[in-house]
């Protein structure tokens, strides 16, 4: 067992957890915060999407000690059911989940996109490397790595072009 100790939605947490623990089980069998989902366990359907420093990665594809130290947060570090973070409420909005098992995931990636849109860091669909802008065509391939089965994809980008014209305003 190794100690592992880091910051999970703004709250440090201390674990003993065998070296071999994956980051998603950390969080949903030792901290029991169950909105990050197991979805293939392969890293590629994006449900288990979390920020790390800031960063969306799979938590599935990382071990809990690889991130000692560090600042985590889920869909539960958002926001809470009183007071949705805008994101959320743009899902709601725009019903952009349906059975919504992949929806936490989504959530935390649609954030980190708009994070990475507005720093400037291009993607395999930005035309300018210098300028950086939000669009329908960035946003898709920034979430290309979450998956929707039930394929809310138009309404998941609606929701995500609401919350850019409320950082742009």
């Amino acid at each position: 067992m190794n100690a592992v100790s880091f910051t999970v939605n703004g709250r440090e947490v201390h674990l003993q957890l065998d070296p071999r623990t994956t980051l998603l089980d950390a969080l949903r069998e030792h901290l029991h915060l169950t909105g990050t989902k197991k979805g293939c366990d392969h890293g590629q359907c994006g449900a288990c999407t979390v920020m790390v420093e800031g960063r969306r990665i799979n938590s599935c594809l990382t071990l809990a000690v690889m991130h000692d130290g560090e600042s985590v947060t889920t869909v539960e570090g958002l926001g809470t059911p009183e007071k949705l973070h805008p994101m959320q409420r743009a899902f709601i909005t725009h019903d952009g989940y349906q059975c919504g098992y992949c929806t936490p995931g989504q959530i935390c990636s649609a954030v980190a996109v708009l994070e990475e849109i507005e720093a400037g860091i291009p993607s395999h669909a930005t035309e300018d490397l210098d300028h950086v802008a939000f669009s329908d065509a960035e946003v898709r391939e920034r979430m290309s790595g979450n998956i929707c089965r039930c394929a809310a994809y138009p309404n998941i980008i609606a929701a995500i072009r609401e919350c850019a014209g409320e950082k742009q305003a």
